[in-house]
């Protein structure tokens, strides 16, 4: 029998000094320093480099960094919602830090009523707790990455800072309309993969030890997490008639988010559809001179046809014609950004048909929200919502083997509802069903056998795909690891879940130890932090808010020995 699959009390009576030290560093009595003393050197720089990063990745409405918007070139603008009082912490904000505070121009129930081109210039949206962000151009506080941030936070005896970003979520939810991509105007159009279930049960584990569980807060918590879920079952999240969801921004036209550090991503879309005309007839449309009247949506291109043997816009070139964009390939490329895989060709290339998919993480995240939701209304005593968040999820379930589970293949694929074709596109999400608990002992031991796809030296590349961005092969990320080796480790399958996690500890460890941080990204082939992206932003950011989380929950689940095999490599 694993370490792993020990009582915890009992599992933890049996760690190495590393792992000791680790509990001790996540909450025990003694102090910090005492146990980093104890700590193997090959270790205690890396948790003493988190434990302080934490401080250095907080934000709050008491620091002037907190309105910085590396993304945009615009003034520093903090919006308050449109009906709520000025907090003393906003006044003391725009005092010290010379920054103009404005009101949303309407109060915001729901995701998309805000016309959002209308606010200018853009800015910070305010939040009422301190909050961790990513680091570098991510500093503000986003969807999916704060779930992996909880965790780590709840790990390193953090545990009120993730209840307050936990409550922020909340806040956005009353004010903001949902979950947020994160809290800049311009993400009002869009949410992000709905891990807010997993970080409300997240913080309401680490509080159970100490009896500080509020009912009222978890009251407050369930029904605003139930009001958020409703976004996702309804038009226009519904993928068709498939009783599924799917990706979708409210917005239109170009991300102005991407505006700065993206500016070739376009360019070169327009090129790969020009040269697959079977695939960018939806994508890429000419101008018509004549009709000059009609305004593109976004920025325009123009074509020129050049003998190979003359340079570029040389004399023997004819321009073909301008074109730009169309509005569909917008919306598809503001959907993926909502799913959090941006750029990547799993929906189509550059991601294009986001918004025409039922995808598979997407729809084992909900199905984890209906059984999060149905173990929180059981414990609010509310039997009759149990039951209805349990039909729930066993329908999805239902959907999720019939549309997105290839028995052949012995992987789960993403659904395209309006071809009516499921894809072949091998993606590291397969693994979300087994974290979410949705699938069968036998699909989960298929799953397991194709880890050859993913594995390399460096853990689980994120496709088997090179298309030159930063969401597939050669990619690791830290959050798609966890899930994978936590979803194989519920199945019983504690040695690939061991290895796995034991090969992105490592890189991230020599990493480290080489550069002296944690980055966004790895390349698990070449073991590296290196990230030649072709398109999209091109910077593997330093931080790193979800890898720092991941490295400590990675290395708290793992037994004893391969523990000492890490720190002894």
């Amino acid at each position: 029998m694993h370490c792993s699959r020990l009582p915890r009390a009992s599992r933890l009576m049996g760690l190495t000094r590393a792992v000791v030290a680790l509990w001790a560093l996540t909450g025990a009595s003694f102090g910090q320093a005492k146990v980093l003393d104890q700590t193997p050197s090959e270790l205690a720089s890396i948790l003493r480099y988190i434990a302080a990063d934490w401080d250095e990745l907080t934000r709050s409405m008491t620091r002037c960094d907190t309105v910085v918007d590396p993304k945009v070139r615009e003034t520093a603008v903090l919006y308050v919602p449109a009906d709520f009082p000025q907090p003393e912490a906003v006044k003391t904000l725009s005092a010290s830090c010379n920054v103009h505070v404005q009101r949303l121009p309407v109060k915001i129930d729901r995701p998309g009523q805000a016309k959002v081109e209308t606010i200018r210039p853009h800015g910070l949206l305010f939040l009422p707790n301190p909050y961790v962000v990513p680091g570098g151009r991510f500093n503000e506080m986003y969807g999916w990455d704060s779930y992996f941030i909880v965790l780590g936070l709840v790990q390193n005896g953090r545990v009120d800072l993730a209840r307050g970003m936990v409550e922020n979520f909340l806040f956005e939810i009353e004010n903001y309309g949902t979950v947020l991509n994160a809290n800049r105007t311009y993400y009002l159009t869009r949410s992000q993969p709905p891990f807010l279930t997993s970080m409300i049960m997240a913080v309401y584990e680490a509080d159970k030890p100490s009896g500080r569980v509020d009912r009222k807060w978890m009251e407050r918590a369930y029904r605003l997490a139930a009001q958020d879920y409703d976004m996702w079952t309804r038009v226009p999240h519904l993928a068709g008639s498939t009783g599924l969801s799917r990706y979708y921004d409210f917005g239109t036209g170009p991300p102005p988010e991407s505006s700065q550090d993206e500016d070739n991503l376009r360019r070169k879309v327009v090129g790969y559809f020009l040269l697959h005309p079977h695939l960018g007839h939806k994508y890429v449309e000419v101008i018509d001179n004549a009709k000059i009247a009609r305004q593109s949506i976004g920025p325009v291109f123009t074509v020129q046809v050049c003998d190979a043997s003359t340079a570029p816009g040389g004399s023997a070139c004819d321009s073909a014609g301008d074109l730009h964009l169309s509005a569909d390939y917008y919306k598809g490329d503001r959907s993926m950004r909502e799913s959090g895989f941006d750029v990547s060709f799993r929906f189509e290339p550059y991601g294009a048909a986001t918004h025409h998919f039922a995808p598979v993480c997407l729809n084992s995240l909900l199905y984890k929200t209906e059984k999060d939701l149905g173990r929180m209304a059981r414990a609010l005593g509310r039997s009759v919502d149990a039951e209805k968040w349990e039909h729930r999820a066993t329908r999805r379930k239902m959907l999720i083997d019939r549309y997105l589970w290839n028995p052949k293949r012995g992987l789960f694929f993403d659904y395209n509802f309006e071809t009516g074709a499921r894809s072949t596109y091998e993606y590291v999400t397969t693994f979300y069903p087994l974290w979410a608990g949705l699938a069968t002992a036998e699909q989960a031991r298929a799953v397991a056998r194709n880890l050859k796809t993913f594995e390399y030296s460096g853990g689980l590349a994120t496709s088997s795909v090179n298309s030159g961005t930063q969401w597939d092969y050669p990619y690791g990320w830290a959050p798609l690891q966890l899930l994978a080796v936590e979803g194989l480790r519920r199945y019983g399958d504690s040695p690939d879940a061991d290895r796995i996690a034991g090969k992105f500890l490592s890189v991230v460890l020599e990493n480290f130890h080489q550069e002296g941080t944690i980055r966004e990204k790895y390349n698990v082939v070449t073991r590296s932090s290196e990230a030649p992206v072709t398109a999209g932003y091109r910077i593997n950011v330093i931080g790193f808010g979800w890898t720092n989380g991941v490295f400590l929950q990675l290395l708290h689940e793992l037994p004893e020995a391969a523990v000492d095999h890490l720190t002894s490599q």
